[in-house]
């Protein structure tokens, strides 16, 4: 199977859940790089909102369905990556299938907060990076900043506050994890 012809992230389910970590859901879909995950990924994410949020139990379905059409090409099939598990050694074993499906996907990085339980020694062999969905963002903004802003544009208009202004949708994103993508959305907040 051919790796992706553009740079490809393997997204983690911790930066698929937090609604701040939605600004890279909006990234995906402009083309600036291949998002992918797995099932198991979705179930990971599903069930950790579900723990935050109980009230969303057996709501999530029109979520899920929302973000695979938003990204026909994101399933790396379990097939591919079932069978490279035993042969990873991570320091959270329960980790080893998301460097599993990176190996399988192709991934040049994979997009996660909980850096610590993919250290270099571990993933380097495989050529992948393990990268803060913060530190991520800002990466794709200083490659494209003009697609990037449309994108963070029409995230803002999404939201269920309409009045809020640029520095409540950018100290949202702060407060979400993203104190660096906050800071650009500030330098962009006429155009946001």
């Amino acid at each position: 199977m051919a790796g992706h012809a553009r740079y490809t992230a393997l997204l983690d389910a911790c930066v698929l859940f937090p609604i701040a970590m939605t600004a890279i859901m909006s990234l995906a879909t402009t083309g600036l790089f291949a998002a992918k995950w797995t099932r198991r990924i979705e179930d990971e994410w599903m069930a950790a909102l579900v723990r935050h949020r109980p009230d969303l139990a057996g709501k999530l379905d029109m979520r899920r369905d929302a973000m695979r059409d938003a990204v026909p090409d994101w399933q790396i099939a379990d097939g591919a990556w079932q069978p490279l598990v035993p042969s990873i050694a991570l320091p959270d074993p329960n980790d080893a299938h998301v460097l599993a499906a990176a190996i399988a996907g192709h991934a040049d990085c994979i997009v996660t907060t909980n850096l610590r339980d993919f250290p270099l020694e571990a993933v380097s062999a495989y050529g992948i990076d393990v990268v803060d969905p913060d530190r991520f963002i800002v990466h794709q903004w200083d490659l494209d900043t003009l697609v990037c802003v449309a994108a963070f544009k029409r995230m803002r208009a999404r939201w269920r506050k309409p009045e809020a202004t640029a520095e409540d949708f950018a100290r949202a994103l702060e407060r979400g994890g993203l104190p660096a993508t906050a800071v650009r959305i500030r330098e962009a907040a006429e155009l946001i």
